[in-house]
């Protein structure tokens, strides 16, 4: 039987295909039951508008492959940027940016940590506040202001999503980001990360 398996690559395939699919599931399914990794935790609120607009423009800009926003339960992880990573914070997220790879230093706690001043600052011209820092500058994002056409919609397909959006916030959207810039709306976002679980 090994021979025809180890001749056969075909059926090797299909074998090794099987074994990935069952073990993939045997650890995936159980997870997906657990209440703990589907609930929020307490105090967790959706993205206001201008902090979900910040969001995409985060992503937009690559930031997330250079910084992670998961805090390993480690603990050199914990003693530098603070309490673990958990799933209830990121329920609301679609997609989660977790992540793994950092270049520059993880965001999962970053809100309230510095000013908007100093974000606003680090944006422009990263080497004027952090003299090594291998990021860079990001100047359009001042001088760009915000679609406000689209973020009720994206709101409201949130909500579609699960995401606890009242039709009060969906309509005044766009009345958030009157006069916001690109900068404005990814220092919002910025500040908000991680605030849930200090306040616990």
């Amino acid at each position: 039987m090994n021979n025809l398996i180890e001749k056969n690559i075909f059926l090797m395939l299909v074998l090794i295909l099987l074994g990935v699919s069952f073990g993939g599931m045997v650890e995936i399914i159980p997870l997906m039951s657990q209440k703990i990794l589907t609930e929020p935790i307490d105090n967790l609120e959706p993205l206001t508008a201008l902090e979900l607009e910040g969001r995409d423009i985060y992503i937009r800009e690559g930031c997330n492959v250079c910084h992670s926003q998961m805090i390993r339960p480690l603990r050199a992880e914990v003693e530098r940027y603070g309490h673990y990573s958990v799933a209830g914070e990121s329920v609301y997220n679609h997609p989660f940016l977790w992540g793994s790879k950092r270049t520059g230093p993880d965001l999962a706690r970053v809100g309230g940590l510095y000013s908007d001043d100093w974000h606003k600052i680090h944006l422009m011209n990263p080497r004027s506040v952090v003299p090594k820092s291998n990021m860079p500058a990001f100047p359009w994002l001042f001088e760009n202001t915000l679609n406000r056409e689209l973020s009720p919609k994206k709101l409201r397909a949130l909500q579609i999503l699960g995401v606890p959006y009242t039709d009060e916030e969906i309509n005044k959207a766009s009345e958030d980001l009157i006069n916001k810039t690109e900068a404005d709306a990814v220092v919002a976002y910025l500040q908000q990360l991680g605030t849930v679980i200090k306040k616990r």
